[in-house]
């Protein structure tokens, strides 16, 4: 775990002294928008960008989906980074998806900030959406990556699939969505990396008073948003498949399991099944990444074997 400073690299925990030991996520600095309008900087041309993701990252998890519901495997390839993020941050492998991609010779994914920006300063986070033709980093923003694989992208697809934003529940979408980011998505993070009693405990009675909300919502339809399903079901849909494995345990988020919730588990489902999603979904990678990267947390490493199933 780390940051860049400066273009350099330092190996350096999350700050939590100065926030009285709560957890403050830094915001994306890279938040460029590919876009079909004629002249647009970027647009969205087949082979023109490659994504950078990890598949333990609930984040990176968002992009990955959209990319396999519209079918935008071949027009956007993708290197997968090692699930252990220790002393250098995230690291390439061997294997050809776990390479560096477009980048040549890197070894870590800080590198690939570095060349986009070589006086950065900040974390090194997945996913990245890097542009081939100039060399640098699009966006690293997952809300916004996965809103152009729905949009931007959409004339490459080749699969035809529902848009996840449509106009008439715009307002709904991004209500909701803000409400399950700060408690939920970015909730088990607070609790997790949290320094302090109070600090961990408003933000685990946050979490599960969304999650309850959830559920007796999910009892009426079978989406957050009624018949249909829009993005803010596959944002929420990357916590909860994690939820039971490791946020449960890791984060001590144990006031109860997703398997205790019978809408919320039924509906994680639901979403499990829709065809290329479970694909998305690797729990032993998940596991490996948490428990053996957050050596504040857990400094044996010791990975647990459990839970049988999600």
């Amino acid at each position: 775990m780390g940051l860049l400073v400066d273009g350099k690299w330092t190996d350096t925990w999350y700050d939590t002294k100065s926030t009285g030991g709560g957890f403050v996520r830094q915001a994306a600095r890279f938040r460029n928008t590919v876009e079909r309008t004629p002249g647009a900087r970027f647009t969205p041309d087949k082979g023109r960008y490659h994504l950078y993701v990890s598949l333990a990252c609930p984040w990176a998890h968002r992009t990955l989906i959209v990319r396999a519901l519209k079918g935008l495997e071949e027009v956007i390839p993708v290197s997968i980074v090692m699930p252990l993020m220790l002393e250098n941050g995230w690291t390439f492998g061997d294997a050809p998806e776990r390479s560096s991609g477009p980048v040549a010779g890197a070894k870590y994914l800080y590198e690939v900030y570095e060349r986009a920006a070589p006086d950065y300063t900040g974390r090194v986070t997945v996913p990245v959406l890097w542009d081939k033709r100039e060399g640098t980093i699009v966006n690293n923003e997952s809300s916004e990556i996965l809103r152009m694989f729905n949009d931007a992208f959409d004339g490459l697809a080749t699969k035809s699939y529902p848009d996840l934003y449509p106009e008439p529940l715009r307002g709904a979408i991004d209500e909701i969505n803000a409400t399950i980011y700060d408690t939920v998505n970015n909730g088990v993070y607070k609790a997790g990396f949290a320094t302090s009693q109070v600090k961990y405990e408003e933000a685990v009675r946050a979490l599960f008073g969304t999650l309850d909300e959830l559920e007796r919502r999910l009892g009426d339809a079978p989406y957050l948003l009624g018949d249909r399903v829009t993005e803010a079901d596959w944002r929420l849909f990357t916590t909860l498949v994690r939820f039971d494995a490791v946020y449960h345990g890791h984060f001590k988020c144990n006031v109860r399991r997703i398997i205790d919730y019978p809408h919320l588990h039924a509906y994680m489902h639901r979403l499990l099944a829709v065809p290329g999603v479970r694909e998305t979904v690797l729990l032993d990678e998940i596991k490996a990444h948490y428990y053996g990267s957050h050596r504040t947390i857990n400094p044996t490493g010791i990975v647990p074997i459990g839970p049988a199933s999600i």
